[in-house]
């Protein structure tokens, strides 16, 4: 059982920003381990995810980033920001991919051009071809944070570090939102990755784990950013397989598994950026230490996605009651934003929208955290 410390939060009011995924990096299928020709990452299949999740009422969507056959994640969020109504895009930058100033003025304008319906997430891997080691890239991250807050916060940028020097004003790279502009959406388990969330970013990223491992996590993270006299928010990265009977669910958990091809499987996790990252084997660890007969590490946590990607590899899996209970339970521990994903992703957003979507307290943290200006 987890201490009953409580890790301070910015948002005390249990909400939750609920979102989706769209499959920007070829992470659509029908059946894990499996390549389906049918959902490939085009422009039109992945809007149709988008559009799909904003009609549907999710209040953010994720747009991840990897080198991987697909769409590019900056592009495919201009082309799609105009086609979107009330939906978010947690737009993905890898940090050292462009010119800080360049990039502050890529957001400021997709920011203008979703009037502040834009979140960032922060990554922080190798750049695709390059190696570094993990000092160096936390501190090329946290320099080109503070650039960009700069950029979005005062007159001028006027930053003196060790890998950037600049003197700018600030006109060109102004964003839509205010009160320090889009928020930072940020996650990863080493020391590093935790002391650069906790100084800079608004949102640290988990995972799925047991409780008690997250209750650490979120406790640890809560006192490091107090040492910066700052409170973030947490989310939770997290597959879903809902149906109206906890046995429906479960069987289609094995049909999704129907297909499995080990090393197929093995081949399409390795691609991913981050297939060796510490966050991942954390997550094949507790599969292989903890999981039961049918890969279930806790009541409703199924781990068997993480045998065939990378990244987040578990789901909560039950009937709508057991869903909402469980999405409870991590809103009492202080999860303020939730990214969901199911396969495919279409199927699984409906079926996440009918059944758990009207019954959570949805809502938009740029509204919550005040970043949009009074019209």
């Amino acid at each position: 059982m987890y201490t009953d410390v409580k890790p301070k939060i910015r948002t005390t009011k249990k909400i939750a920003e609920i979102s989706w995924f769209s499959a920007l990096c070829n992470d659509d299928t029908s059946y894990l381990g499996y390549v389906d020709a049918k959902l490939q990452s085009t422009f039109d299949h992945c809007s149709k995810i988008v559009k799909t999740a904003d009609g549907l009422g999710f209040k953010n969507i994720l747009l991840p980033n990897s080198y991987i056959k697909g769409q590019d994640t900056m592009i495919f969020a201009a082309a799609i920001a105009t086609k979107v109504k009330k939906i978010n895009l947690l737009t993905a930058i890898r940090c050292g991919e462009e010119h800080p100033p360049m990039l502050a003025r890529a957001i400021a304008s997709l920011d203008h051009i979703l009037k502040g319906r834009l979140t960032i997430n922060i990554i922080n891997s190798d750049l695709p071809g390059t190696k570094e080691s993990n000092e160096v890239r936390y501190e090329k991250s946290g320099e080109v944070i503070e650039i960009l807050k700069q950029a979005w916060t005062s007159d001028r940028i006027n930053f003196q570090g060790k890998y950037y020097q600049f003197d700018l004003p600030t006109d060109p790279v102004k964003p839509y939102q205010i009160n320090g502009g889009p928020l930072l959406y940020f996650g990863g388990i080493s020391d590093g990755a935790r002391e650069l969330c906790a100084k800079h970013c608004d949102i640290f990223l988990m995972w799925p784990e047991p409780e008690a491992d997250l209750a650490a996590t979120m406790l640890d993270l809560s006192q490091r950013a107090s040492k910066y006299n700052r409170t973030i928010d947490f989310g939770l990265r997290i597959h879903v397989i809902v149906r109206e009977t906890e046995s429906q669910a479960r069987a289609y958990a094995k049909k999704l598994m129907s297909k499995f091809d080990a090393k197929t499987a093995l081949e399409l996790k390795n691609r991913s950026l981050d297939a060796h990252s510490f966050g991942v084997k954390r997550q094949d660890l507790n599969r292989e230490k903890l999981a039961d007969a049918d890969d279930f590490i806790e009541p409703m946590l199924w781990t068997g996605i993480g045998r065939a990607r990378s990244g987040c590899g578990a789901a909560i899996v039950g009937n709508p009651q057991q869903v909402l209970e469980k999405i409870n339970k991590y809103m009492d521990m202080g999860f303020r934003s939730f990214i969901f994903s199911g396969y495919p992703h279409i199927d699984e957003c409906k079926y996440f929208a009918k059944l758990v979507l009207p019954y959570l307290p949805n809502v938009s943290m740029p509204e919550v955290q005040q970043r949009l200006p009074l019209i």
